[in-house]
């Protein structure tokens, strides 16, 4: 998977209104909701702007985690990676998304597409995390 790195700025709040009641997902109900406060997505967003970058998707490695091409990642250096973490990393001099796993002591970057194989990181590969993936931004299909 290709990653095009996207320079971001800070850009001032932009407040949009939200509703103060849920959308239901099922069945339609009668609209009740009106606006009661406004919502800044650079605040829902990102808890750490200085170290928060986003990356636009490129390939299809990690679709079944819902990170489709075109897709832009919202990744976040200040966090450390854990276990399942999906992960910006360099390996070989190449930037990659994937799902870090730790299995008996071992450490793999797995895809979440099965036509993709997992990566081994060893001690002679060259490997560097960039930062945790915090959200997905896609449009609706």
């Amino acid at each position: 998977m290709k990653l095009q790195i996207c320079k971001a700025h800070h850009i001032p709040g932009l407040p949009l209104p939200l509703f103060s009641h849920t959308v239901e997902a099922g069945f339609p109900s009668p609209a009740e909701g009106y606006l009661d406060e406004t919502i800044d997505l650079n605040q829902l967003l990102i808890a750490h702007p200085t170290a928060t970058f986003f990356v636009r998707v490129m390939g299809e490695s990690m679709n079944q985690a819902g990170i489709l091409p075109g897709d832009v990642l919202v990744v976040d250096r200040s966090i450390e990676p854990q276990n399942r973490s999906i992960v910006l990393a360099v390996i070989n001099a190449e930037f990659t998304v994937k799902r870090l796993l730790k299995k008996e002591k071992k450490l793999f970057l797995a895809p979440e597409n099965s036509s993709f194989s997992p990566i081994e990181i060893t001690s002679e590969t060259d490997f560097k995390i960039w930062g945790v993936i915090t959200y997905v931004i896609h449009k609706a299909s």
